[in-house]
């Protein structure tokens, strides 16, 4: 019988190998899962609201065209235009109430001119009466109520309100802000979950069920994550709280929107004109001031204010909002008909200027029908989405268990190192803006208590 051969140190089984450290993304991933379920699940139905709106703001542009055509558009194209002084004379006689806040000469051979009266009984005190004018003729075909810059109509105005508050006013407006501030925090952790999954796991053909909207989910969210980055940070610059906090960071850098002096001086400290409380006459009158703004090179559209007051001036601003804009300035002295004061849209400060552009894409003018049929497709992703979560989350139950949420304690794999700079940074997005950030506290303390006392029943037991 033969004796095995002796061991060597060589031959001698080795231990098997530590397993790999997972990487700071894969630390990252069950918080961030947390993160985008519980999001997605309470801020979802404020996101639906807003993104059905939006929908239908996008197409009110064009339904708005086809629905006040009569109003908008004259019969037909005369060779030549009244002076505007006779165009208000005539909607003036059809419509005395109220006062002249403004005038919007036509802007094309076939479009009524509007004249804007304030202080009208029955209509909204920040919204004007626009009564439309043939240019040819005269002819006042008809009167509605309008709303903003962009001049919209009822139909628009409607939609608009209710998209930016639920027709509740200011405090209806936190709504808004409220999905605004959460849309881009739902879109980047949704990036996150996208990069860091196998590549063999997010595939849509081939699959089913839950995996199956699972991929739908991620692949269309991914495709329009940047649509929602843009819609959430445009979104914001004009909310509430986090619009002031915008305006107090543009106001410390000098980047505050600038405004023609009304001021016989004409300097650009001022704050722009307050609507006229008089007539439309002033001095050398309509005519004159148009004049004089077509000689400092604007071209229409624009909108004549009249002064506010007897030492103040004229204003004619360019109104145009697609591209390229047309946003110079002029004040005009009543008295004499000189320009006073004069302010371009190409000294308009950066962060001013990126602001105009911002709004203006979000609403869907800057680029016309094409920037408002991207915005429907966008909006029409993010109903898809909130859709598919929701499905998901069905689908997630087991038995009686429906919607299962995430397992608590992500927050405790992630080492320190990579914790804290997140905690900080969170801390000081949720002080600027505030209905990221008091939402996101109340969560972690109703959460910590939650499973505190799941705890101490599983202690007793």
């Amino acid at each position: 019988m033969t004796s095995a051969p002796p061991t060597t140190a060589d031959d001698a089984p080795k231990a098997a190998d530590p397993p790999p450290k997972p990487g700071s993304w894969a630390l990252l991933r069950p918080l961030t899962l947390r993160l985008h379920f519980y999001a997605g699940l309470f801020v979802a139905p404020f996101l639906l609201v807003a993104a059905v709106t939006g929908f239908l703001y996008a197409t009110s542009f064009q339904a708005e065209k086809i629905l006040f055509a009569d109003e908008m558009t004259v019969s037909a194209v005369g060779d030549a235009k009244l002076p505007i002084s006779e165009q208000v004379t005539a909607a003036r006689e059809a419509h005395p109430e109220g006062s002249v806040a403004a005038v919007r000469p036509s802007p094309a051979d076939d479009a009524t001119t509007r004249v804007l009266l304030s202080g009208v009984k029955g209509v909204s005190p920040d919204h004007t009466l626009a009564v439309f004018v043939d240019p040819y003729t005269g002819k006042v075909e008809g009167a509605l109520e309008q709303y903003g810059s962009t001049g919209a109509l009822p139909l628009r105005t409607w939609i608009s309100e209710f998209h930016r508050n639920l027709h509740l006013g200011e405090t209806g407006r936190l709504y808004s802000e409220f999905a605004a501030s959460w849309l881009w925090v739902i879109a980047g952790a949704g990036l996150v979950l996208w990069f860091t999954r196998r590549r063999a796991r997010r595939k849509v053909r081939g699959t089913e069920g839950r995996r199956r909207t699972l991929g739908l989910h991620a692949t269309v969210g991914v495709w329009a994550a940047l649509g929602f980055f843009f819609l959430s940070v445009t979104g914001l610059t004009w909310s509430t709280y986090a619009g002031a906090s915008i305006d107090d960071l543009r106001g410390s850098l000098g980047q505050t929107t600038p405004s023609v002096s009304a001021a016989a001086g004409g300097d650009h400290s001022g704050h722009g004109a307050a609507a006229s409380t008089g007539a439309a006459e002033h001095g050398v009158g309509l005519d004159k001031v148009l004049a004089a703004a077509r000689a400092e090179g604007l071209g229409d559209p624009v909108e004549i204010v009249p002064p506010a007051d007897a030492s103040s001036a004229y204003v004619v601003k360019q109104i145009q909002r697609s591209w390229p804009e047309k946003q110079d300035a002029v004040a005009v002295d009543p008295a004499t008909g000189q320009v006073t004061d004069v302010l371009r849209f190409d000294d308009y400060p950066v962060l001013a200027k990126l602001t105009r552009w911002g709004i203006d894409l979000h609403t869907g003018t800057l680029f016309g029908l094409a920037n408002q049929i991207v915005l429907m497709l966008v909006a029409l992703a993010l109903i898809l989405l909130i859709v598919w979560g929701y499905r998901m989350w069905w689908m997630r139950g087991r038995g009686n268990a429906f919607g299962r949420p995430i397992p608590r304690g992500a927050w405790q794999k992630v080492p320190p190192q990579i914790l804290l700079p997140c905690v900080a940074v969170i801390a000081v997005l949720g002080y600027f803006v505030p209905l990221l950030g008091i939402p996101l506290a109340a969560f972690l303390v109703v959460d910590v208590a939650l499973g505190e006392i799941a705890h101490r029943r599983q202690s007793r037991a």
